[in-house]
């Protein structure tokens, strides 16, 4: 199996420095712009599936994939973002002051807070993704288009299993940052590219992330 994890383009929410979660934003002016451009970038490639998120900016950005590619777009609600309760629809710095215990150094997606998911419900849910792709997907080329938070979880966990949280993130996923990973035979993945937008550079569409 060959996947392609590919994170939504700028969403107003991403746009004004604000923490989504799984709150609705559209994608913004320039989200849409970077859409095009990915979906030019997969022109010439061959897909099986495209899979999305049920939330609108990344259903958005998987529409731009579905231009050249002859595929129906198939939301998934196991690669929504990272539920973050109280969190969501807030800056950073405002999660700072109505939470001291959340510095700015610290993951907002493993928190512990309240309402937030958890550690171990984030970790059944990249297994069961990673269970149901292998599963059904084993020969089949697919693209899911998801959030930066989720794919990055689940690029850990693809390396370290249900000891993920254990090992620092090394990484930011941008908007409409592609990651490859193809699967053996045998289940293991090889990072072909990780976050790759080489398509934005045509527009000079790169965005700013925030941290996660």
């Amino acid at each position: 199996m060959i996947l392609y994890l590919i994170r939504h383009g700028q969403s107003t929410a991403n746009e004004s420095g604000v923490i989504q979660g799984r709150k609705e934003f559209p994608l913004s002016v320039a989200g849409n712009k970077q859409g095009m451009l990915l979906g030019q970038f997969f022109a010439s490639k061959s897909l099986d599936y495209i899979y999305t998120s049920d939330l609108e900016r990344a259903h958005e950005t998987a529409k731009y994939l579905s231009v050249h590619q002859p595929l129906d777009v198939i939301p998934w609600d196991k690669i929504r973002e990272i539920g973050l309760g109280p969190l969501e629809g807030k800056t950073r710095n405002e999660i700072t002051l109505q939470f001291p215990e959340v510095h700015e150094t610290t993951s907002i997606l493993t928190t512990g807070i309240a309402g937030t998911e958890t550690v171990e419900e984030i970790t059944k849910r990249c297994q069961y993704v990673l269970d149901q792709l292998l599963t059904g997907h084993k020969r089949h080329r697919i693209a899911l288009v998801s959030h930066g938070g989720f794919i990055s979880i689940f690029l850990m966990y693809l390396m370290f299993g249900e000891k993920w949280n254990d090992t620092h993130r090394p990484f930011i996923i941008g908007n409409t940052g592609v990651t490859k990973v193809e699967f053996l035979e045998n289940g293991k993945p090889i990072f072909h590219y990780v976050n790759k937008d080489s398509h934005l550079l045509l527009g000079d569409m790169r965005s700013e992330s925030v941290l996660y």
